[in-house]
């Protein structure tokens, strides 16, 4: 990665850290650069996990046809119906969180469909992820980053796969 440019300003995460507050739920109207569609048996049920679970917020229903849910600028999903019972997907879904967050969603998530979750772990790359299972088998991972250590194992791993690191 030698040519890049710091773009953080247009993102909606937050410096990593213990205290990081996690964004606002954006609800405003922008045309998405990215979504996922999620088919789903049971629109309802899909909707309450999301929300409950995963923290989204109904943006907007089209009865029958379309949910529309979003959690920050940019995570934005749409669930629609199916009659077909999905397989577990192979493709995950990752969406930002802070760190404060993992834990919760993580019991909330289990609290609704126990068994769900997976971690969450440490990554070599300076975050923590927990996988999640919805009930239409998407897999999401929820990925918060931890401050950086300059002098950790982390740090070293990032340096040795081309990434220039902050110094001071």
């Amino acid at each position: 990665m030698t040519e890049y440019y710091e773009a953080f300003d247009i993102s909606p995460v937050p410096p990593p850290g213990p205290d990081a507050k996690p964004p606002e739920i954006y609800r405003g109207i922008y045309g998405m650069p990215m979504f996922v569609t999620v088919p789903t048996p049971d629109l309802a049920a899909s909707v309450n996990f999301w929300t409950r679970g995963l923290g989204f917020i109904d943006l907007f229903t089209v009865p029958g046809q379309v949910t529309h849910l979003r959690r920050w600028a940019f995570q934005d999903i749409l669930l629609v119906p199916t009659d077909v019972p999905p397989a577990l997907s192979t493709v995950s879904i990752g969406f930002s969180c802070v760190l404060s967050q993992v834990d919760e969603i993580a019991q909330a998530c289990t609290a609704l469909v126990p068994g769900c979750t997976t971690g969450p772990r440490q990554t070599p790359w300076n975050t923590v992820e927990l996988e999640v299972v919805t009930p239409e088998n998407a897999r999401v991972i929820m990925t918060a980053a931890r401050p950086l250590d300059p002098d950790s194992a982390e740090a070293r791993y990032l340096e040795a796969n081309g990434f220039t690191l902050p110094k001071g």
